[in-house]
């Protein structure tokens, strides 16, 4: 039973067992605490505790137990997550569907053994076929192709489908995966849909087969790439090629690497690159995204040269810095493809990478070459490289390029400031709402980590003096009477555990309070320092003696929290 399964291994492991390989944990009070994984930070907001086995972040407000903890760093449902902490507890797991055993299984999950077989029945049909030799002829190493299980489809028309229906899988379940087609015109007669074709498997992110790619061997084949339909494990929308291998490498390197195709990806990662990872049939969504944000908030395309490559170079990063990720484009040789590229020369693919521009100079580097005439060169830039500085969550990132750009183009900062500001809002140039991706929640500004651990704090606290005082002095330094309408119980516990341990006492809440009015007061004068700037830049006197004003008094009031001596 899975409840018996998850007993045995919150016996066996504990929840810093689970955490500690992916963050780096220390000692503070009760709790343990460390960087978040699931965003950006400089101090620590994530916060483990031991003893209900429960981890909790103030700066992203997520949190749960070391199963929820697993599902999202790896990416994967509860079961993947029971797999993997069953492997590392030493945990067999008999059954996850209770006592009916494989007669009660999902449809789901016989959908995933199907799949698993048939990749392996691919992969059992390459030796000495005309793939292996199409493989080999490509560059793939005997080491790669047997850790990517790349296959072969035989041109007969009912092999895989006789091979698994004598193992016990039906016509409608082989449907379902996508592995055989209805014959137009006869109802009840079947055939595979991958035929004379290099097939590779493509996996989710926990390394479980839910569609293929197959590439055709024969030179007058039409569809020289052909994928698997959508199916209920597979959604193009929602899968990374290559991202089980490549996960941990992005966040060592702490960027993604896009490529174009699967034998992009592949080449790549035999050459090192274990970072890389392609789409799957379709244009880059607010899934993928999604997905590429949980190892590293950094992507670089890596894409054709050609006219349609740097087409699709500006729409992906477009929607990526719309994600909040920072994005940086390689610029290969006219004609090339990553594979091609890595297969004649690896070092000046390394070259390349390693040249890796940020998306806007990579375009403005791009179009300046292409473009002689210096009017067609601003009508171009403005309709690709303005769309991407608008895209950009980040003021100072904009204003950056911003400069950037308008040095390239020998123009003013206000007029393409001016410029950006008559674009379009994002989802309406974009197209569709479905496939714009939402802004992804940002790691919150220190006075905001500090309104949220007061809150914790009252809550943790109720009816107590020193709830009745944090109290008072949070309405006296955000100037509101009310507090938000409720704080998680959780969020509650740990910082009341972090800050007073068993004994609540007012030291602690007094250094609370002065770090939280601290926060406020800075970012007021940082705000007040760009109103200043603001000014000064439109030579308006008044409004910089106000500006100086409210930055001197906010000045003094830091003073008075840090007093001299």
């Amino acid at each position: 039973m899975a409840t018996d399964t998850v007993a045995q291994i919150k016996e066996r492991l504990s929840i810093q067992d689970i955490i500690a390989p992916y963050v780096k944990l220390r000692r503070a009070g009760r709790s343990m605490v460390g960087l978040c994984p699931f965003h950006k930070e400089k101090t620590p907001s994530f916060h483990v505790s031991l003893e209900r086995g429960s981890w909790h972040c103030f700066g992203c407000g997520q949190g749960g137990d070391g199963f929820s903890f697993i599902e999202k760093v790896e990416g994967v449902d509860f079961k993947g997550a029971l797999k993997i902490l069953a492997e590392k507890a030493g945990v067999q797991i008999t059954s996850i569907y209770g006592s009916g055993g494989k007669e009660d299984a999902s449809k789901k999950e016989r959908l995933r053994a199907l799949m698993s077989r048939a990749g392996e029945w691919y992969a059992g049909n390459l030796k000495g076929s005309s793939a292996e030799a199409y493989a080999k002829q490509r560059g793939l190493m005997p080491d790669t192709i047997q850790a990517w299980r790349i296959g072969f489809a035989p041109e007969a028309w009912r092999t895989l489908l006789e091979a698994l229906t004598a193992e016990g899988f039906s016509i409608e379940e082989m449907l379902g995966a996508g592995l055989i087609k209805e014959a137009d015109g006869k109802p009840g007669t079947y055939y595979d849909r991958f035929r004379n074709r290099l097939m590779f498997p493509i996996r989710d992110s926990a390394g479980r087969v839910v569609a293929f790619t197959g590439r055709a061997l024969a030179k007058d084949d039409p569809a020289k790439y052909l994928n698997s339909p959508e199916t209920e494990l597979y959604h193009k929308s929602e899968i990374l090629f290559g991202v089980d291998f490549a996960k941990d490498a992005i966040r060592v390197r702490k960027f993604t690497m896009l490529v174009e195709g699967q034998m992009d990806v592949i080449l790549a990662h035999q050459a090192g690159f274990q970072n890389a990872v392609a789409l799957s049939g379709t244009a880059l969504t607010e899934r993928h995204l999604a997905l590429m944000k949980r190892y590293s908030e950094n992507l670089m395309l890596v894409l054709d040269a050609d006219p349609a490559g740097l087409s699709a170079t500006a729409r992906s990063a477009t929607l990526a810095l719309h994600a909040g990720l920072r994005v940086k484009a390689a610029r290969l040789p006219k004609g090339k493809d990553p594979a091609e590229l890595i297969s004649e020369d690896p070092k000046e693919f390394k070259k390349r990478i390693t040249g890796a521009k940020p998306i806007v100079d990579f375009f403005l580097a791009e179009l300046a070459g292409q473009e002689s005439d210096p009017h067609r060169l601003l009508r171009t830039a403005e309709s690709i490289v303005l769309p991407l500085i608008s895209a950009m969550p980040s003021p100072m990132e904009r204003e950056h390029f911003m400069q950037s750009t308008a040095r390239a183009l020998g123009l003013s900062s206000e007029a393409v400031q001016e410029s950006i500001k008559r674009l379009p809002k994002f989802p309406e140039a974009a197209g569709s709402m479905e496939s714009v991706p939402k802004p992804v929640t940002a790691a919150r500004a220190p006075s905001e980590i500090r309104r949220g651990q007061l809150v914790a704090v009252i809550h943790a606290y109720p009816d107590t003096l020193l709830a009745e005082r944090v109290k008072a002095e949070y309405f006296r330094i955000t100037g509101v009477q009310e507090l938000p309408p409720s704080i998680p119980p959780e969020s509650a516990l740990f910082y009341a555990e972090q800050s007073f341990g068993e004994n609540p006492g007012e030291e602690g809440a007094d250094e609370l309070l002065r770090a939280f009015e601290e926060a406020v007061i800075r970012e007021a004068y940082q705000e007040g320092v760009n109103k200043l700037r603001r000014a000064e830049a439109a030579g308006d006197a008044d409004a910089v003696v106000r500006a100086q004003a409210a930055c001197a008094a906010l000045s003094a009031r830091l003073a008075g929290i840090h007093p001299a001596g």
